[in-house]
């Protein structure tokens, strides 16, 4: 069924379409499209401040350009067919007869459709189905919301890479309920072990997972607790500044997180910093992902240097040139190096910063900048905030869109509520 109806929008419906996600809830989409007739539809309601539509080109470009300029998020999507708009009528025929021979058979297992967006008796699911589903509004908010109600409360996205647990998130948020929704595989990442990690991350959400396919044929259980009482005492020995110690080393702290230390050369007055950063040791950084490859973010670049900075008592970054991304292994880590030169005649510094993967491998230069003791006006009062004639900025939907795009932030970089702006862009 998948094939037929991908061959039959290929031969026909490519080049006829097109399809955009806006940051609206459906009630204030569909005013929005009143004036164009039946040109564009409602594609897909997927949370309640996200949606997609479809229809005719001219007409989805019309729409984008008025609501981006109102200050709306909206955004055309990499398609060049109108799925679940009028257009799919002039595939009906060739579906319906290409579907002719589909037989469908009850199910074990109760079945949610989001064209009727409750459950469905899955002997009805035949060629007329199957058109209807991609001709009508996938109806997956609302599907949500009975799964909700039934006492669901995993959601599992089987698919090629995550796009929907995002609104089942937001769903579950706005009905005051508390989910697990996780994905299955990534993009770029296909195979057993992600599949395997996902199932690891479904059972810390407290789901029960039979692991019996993929552990060895041995007996297994609970592993005891020790037997003796705790006695409130520490069993790790005290550092004594030994080999491990920073100071052995000539080294000093440097206060950091991300850096491990740092020493000023002799003569020259530079200063290096050094570090190790890895998913095991800043987990957190998982969170901050470019379709499926974790980055260290520009704004982390920014903190390096500035921390620096501060230590020589430079606090103003006067420009920083990023010259490539710097990519955290799933396993292992990246050595980074931050050299701080010595100042010029004006008090500035020079500022470099490089990593390579642990044990092996070239140095990368990351990113480049001049740090200096100079205070710029920021051009308003920061003492008010919002700044005087800033215009606020929508950020409902923010971090679906970025989904689209390739942009998967999880909670930690999920932190945007607010946002205004001044001037024009």
């Amino acid at each position: 069924m998948v094939a037929l109806r991908s061959l039959a929008i290929a031969e026909v419906l490519a080049g006829r379409g097109a399809m955009a996600s806006i940051g609206l809830p459906e009630r204030a989409a569909a005013e929005r499209l009143t004036g164009y007739a039946d040109r564009i539809s409602i594609a897909t309601v997927n949370g309640t401040s996200s949606v997609v539509v479809s229809g005719d080109p001219d007409a989805v470009d019309d729409l984008v350009a008025t609501l981006t300029a109102e200050g709306l998020r909206a955004k055309r999507v990499n398609v060049d067919y109108a799925s679940h708009s009028a257009q799919v009528e002039l595939i009906e025929q060739r579906l319906r007869a290409d579907l002719a021979e589909v037989s469908p058979r009850a199910a074990t297992v109760p079945f949610y459709s989001t064209v009727t967006g409750r459950v469905l008796d899955t002997t009805g699911l035949d060629a007329g189905y199957w058109y209807t589903n991609l001709r009508q509004t996938v109806r997956f908010e609302e599907t949500t919301r009975a799964l909700l109600d039934a006492g669901m409360r995993v959601f599992l996205e089987c698919s090629a890479h995550p796009v929907l647990t995002m609104g089942v998130e937001e769903t579950a948020a706005d009905a005051g309920v508390e989910v697990a929704a996780v994905g299955s595989l990534r993009r770029g990442e296909g195979g057993l072990h992600r599949w395997l990690t996902s199932l690891g991350e479904a059972f810390a959400r407290g789901v029960t997972v039979d692991w019996s396919p993929v552990l060895p044929a041995r007996p297994r259980g609970e592993v005891p607790l020790p037997t003796y009482p705790f006695q409130r005492r520490r069993y790790w020995l005290n550092a004594t500044g030994g080999s491990a110690d920073l100071t052995s080393a000539g080294l000093g702290s440097a206060g950091h997180p991300l850096w491990g230390a740092a020493v000023t050369m002799a003569e020259s007055g530079e200063v290096l910093f050094t570090g190790r950063i890895s998913l095991d040791t800043h987990p957190w950084l998982a969170d901050h992902a470019v379709n499926g490859t974790v980055l260290l973010p520009g704004t982390g670049f920014v903190e390096l240097v500035l921390h620096a900075g501060d230590d020589v008592g430079l606090g103003h970054l006067d420009e920083l040139t990023l010259h490539a991304p710097l990519i955290l292994p799933e396993q292992g880590a990246v050595q980074v190096q931050l050299l701080l030169a010595a100042a010029d005649d004006t008090g500035r510094r020079t500022v470099t910063v490089h990593s390579r993967p642990e044990h092996t491998g070239s140095w990368v230069r990351h990113a480049t900048g001049v740090l200096s003791a100079d205070v710029t006006d920021p051009g308003f009062d920061l003492r008010v905030w919002p700044p005087s004639g800033a215009v606020p900025v929508p950020t409902a939907g923010l971090y679906d869109e970025l989904v689209v795009q390739g942009y998967e932030y999880g909670p930690v970089f999920q932190g945007v509520q607010a946002a205004w702006r001044v001037g024009e862009v």
